[in-house]
């Protein structure tokens, strides 16, 4: 498990939405610290997450800080019940810290919306199909990085088949039924398995077809992990350096709309099982 020194994505977002409780009260490190009665340093250590908390301490915090909003209260409170080991912690030592913070967040979240342009969803991929994308890394993976990539990536999946899945809504341009990755036999593995999915009841699959038109965005895969409370909600973006995410309340409000609009562009979900089964017999 992460030291108290590297908290992970969600300690971190727990000591910062403690902060914001503490702004808005009106509150400088130092009053706070005066009024819970400890040291600033302590304060410190909640804000960047590196102290651990319990679901009670959490509760006289949001008192101290005077919040009114007990479904936010309760929704931090759980946040720090669940600062408890997963099956990605197993891949910190060999996985970038981003991929181990988006499993966690994919674990704990309420929904899932995807929007992307030229690749399939992830939670949506096959083995194959995924191994294919990551030996087109650059620079170069070496065949064991692949290998706990491509597994840590499956392992992501399971949150689709357990018994309580969260509902997951992929926007996919037909651009990325079209890219090839793989060969035609991964290729139509990978398309059968996307209609496969987009079958299970809580599975939402819809593709922007080709002369739709315009929409938002400029290509950028965008995962929207919706949280117990709308404050709580993640947006996670694919950059060239890795994940980043975003958390910030006109952020939030940016990508929800940005995929909004997609869906409107998006054909409804049998036309879009229509589709792919026209672009399986093309393969």
């Amino acid at each position: 498990m992460p030291s108290a020194s590297t908290p992970t994505l969600r300690q971190r977002r727990l000591g910062a939405e403690l902060r914001k409780l503490r702004e808005r009260a009106g509150l400088t490190a130092t009053g706070a610290a005066a009024r819970l009665g400890v040291n600033q340093g302590r304060v410190s250590m909640i804000e960047t997450g590196r102290s651990p908390l319990s679901a009670d301490r959490v509760r006289s915090l949001a008192r101290a800080y005077d919040c009114g909003d007990p479904r936010l209260v309760d929704a931090l409170a759980a946040m720090a019940q669940r600062q408890t080991r997963g099956w990605w912690d197993s891949y910190r030592d060999h996985l970038p810290v981003g991929l181990i913070d988006l499993a966690e967040l994919e674990h704990h979240a309420a929904a899932l919306r995807v929007a992307l342009v030229i690749h399939i969803p992830a939670l949506l991929q096959t083995t194959d199909h995924a191994r294919a994308l990551f030996r087109e890394a650059v620079p170069a993976l070496r065949q064991y990085e692949i290998e706990h990539r491509v597994s840590h990536r499956i392992k992501r999946q399971g949150i689709l088949h357990r018994e309580d899945p969260p509902p997951y809504t992929a926007v996919i341009h037909e651009c990325a039924l079209h890219m090839g990755y793989g060969g035609p036999a991964t290729v139509r593995a990978q398309l059968q398995h996307l209609l496969d999915m987009s079958e299970l009841d809580h599975v939402t699959v819809r593709v922007i077809p080709f002369g739709k038109g315009s929409f938002p965005g400029t290509g950028q895969s965008v995962d929207y992990l919706v949280g117990p409370v709308p404050q709580l909600d993640t947006v996670q973006l694919d950059t060239h350096h890795g994940c980043e995410f975003l958390d910030a309340e006109a952020q939030l409000d940016k990508y929800r709309l940005v995929l909004d609009r997609m869906e409107a562009n998006a054909l409804k979900p049998a036309e879009s099982r229509d589709l792919i089964h026209r672009i399986v017999q093309t393969v």
